[in-house]
């Protein structure tokens, strides 16, 4: 019977060894670096993580929650601010700030509340969103939104800082709209 002959496993050179651990970091690095500019590009110009602070949401949303919010949909005028809408945007009383409510008024309505209910262009609104427990009974004489402006409430209205007291939100100061709420888990999910 023949033997077969073996043939000799090769083992790597300390070179090829240091050259395999090299293009592997190389590798590495390259992935981490094209993660990190995905994400800075994310959240540049898409989405967002904010941390809610203070109970002018609420029940929509509470303190210390965390929410994406998505910038690119109102940039560049590619989507209309809508009534309804969970809106962030700079304070026009000290741009540093950056506040959020709902979109109450949109260019051209007439807005007046009447002992704590909201009228738009004659019609009293229906907010589901304000349980009758956050309403107040305050009153607001009418006034119309102008061009580029909006007017914004909080949901929690006995405790909210909003368009009644500093007037209307210049379209250029809106930057992103609440869309997702990733912390507390127990209430992830889509923002209506």
């Amino acid at each position: 019977m023949d033997q077969q002959e073996l043939a000799p496993v090769a083992t790597p050179t300390p070179a090829q060894s240091k050259r395999s651990v090299l293009a592997l970091l190389g590798h590495w690095l390259r992935d981490l670096l094209v993660s990190v500019v995905l994400a800075i590009v994310v959240i540049l110009f898409l989405y967002q993580p904010v941390k809610v602070e203070g109970t002018s949401m609420m029940p929509t949303l509470d303190d210390q929650e965390r929410i994406f919010i998505n910038k690119f949909i109102y940039r560049f005028h590619f989507g209309n601010i809508d009534r309804g809408d969970t809106v962030v945007f700079w304070f026009p009383g000290d741009p540093t700030k950056s506040y959020i409510k709902r979109v109450i008024g949109v260019p051209g309505d007439r807005v007046e509340v009447d002992h704590g209910t909201v009228i738009i262009n004659g019609h009293a609104l229906q907010e589901a969103y304000v349980p009758p427990e956050f309403r107040d009974l305050s009153s607001m004489e009418s006034r119309v939104v102008g061009p580029d402006e909006f007017f914004v409430l909080g949901d929690h209205r006995s405790s909210s800082n909003d368009s009644r007291a500093w007037g209307m939100v210049p379209r250029r100061y809106i930057y992103g709209k609440a869309v997702f709420i990733y912390w507390p888990l127990d209430k992830m999910g889509v923002l209506h």
